[in-house]
């Protein structure tokens, strides 16, 4: 278990602290109490925090690609990783680490969004384009490794558990009341909401 976090500015006026990134992480030691990094330029912070199980020594988030154009943050394990690392070689990707992370990245230099389809696993995970900026967000499909995200004041802030998205001031701590009747029925929030006015 891993945790990610981050904030994506999407308006100029929008501001970026680093100590509001680590504060994000710092609610999710507890997920990966080995390492944590943090990744951050004029768009975005990406944040992580390590649980190592894959590539002890050379899996270091944020990761880069090989000329630092896209960054990930990831939480989750891609099963199929030396399956699919056989066919990226042979495409001609090189590669630094033995992670699956890695793995994953280069997997979405190649295909792009797509690259999802060719994923066996649970993950939750973010790519930043820096070339672009564009921010990609995804997880498994059954949601077994959590994603939550909001937009307030102009910026986009993810996480894997709302208390580290509640680490930003800004957002409200309302509570979504039909969502939080629908866990006591159904076990679940149903359309994506959480508990949490604004937050899915």
């Amino acid at each position: 278990m891993c945790g990610i976090a981050g904030i994506f500015k999407q308006t100029e006026s929008a501001d970026i602290e680093q100590n509001e990134i680590q504060s994000m992480v710092s609610m999710l030691n507890h997920r990966g109490p080995d390492e944590s990094g943090i990744y951050l330029d004029s768009k975005i912070a990406l944040g992580h925090t390590r649980l190592s199980i894959i590539g002890l020594d050379d899996g270091s988030q944020p990761m880069s690609n090989e000329d630092g154009s896209l960054w990930i943050v990831y939480n989750g394990e891609a099963f199929n990783y030396l399956e699919l690392k056989a066919g990226l070689v042979q495409k001609g990707h090189r590669f630094r680490t033995t992670t699956d992370t890695e793995v994953v990245l280069h997997l979405f230099e190649e295909y792009g969004p797509s690259c999802l389809e060719k994923i066996n696993g649970q993950f939750a995970l973010a790519i930043w384009n820096s070339k672009n900026h564009t921010l990609f967000l995804a997880r498994d499909r059954v949601g077994i490794r959590p994603l939550f995200y909001c937009q307030v004041d102009g910026r986009f802030l993810f996480a894997s558990e709302i208390k580290a998205i509640f680490a930003c001031p800004q957002v409200p701590r309302e509570l979504e009341l039909t969502a939080l009747s629908q866990v006591f029925t159904f076990w679940t929030t149903l359309n994506h909401q959480s508990v949490f006015k604004g937050i899915k």
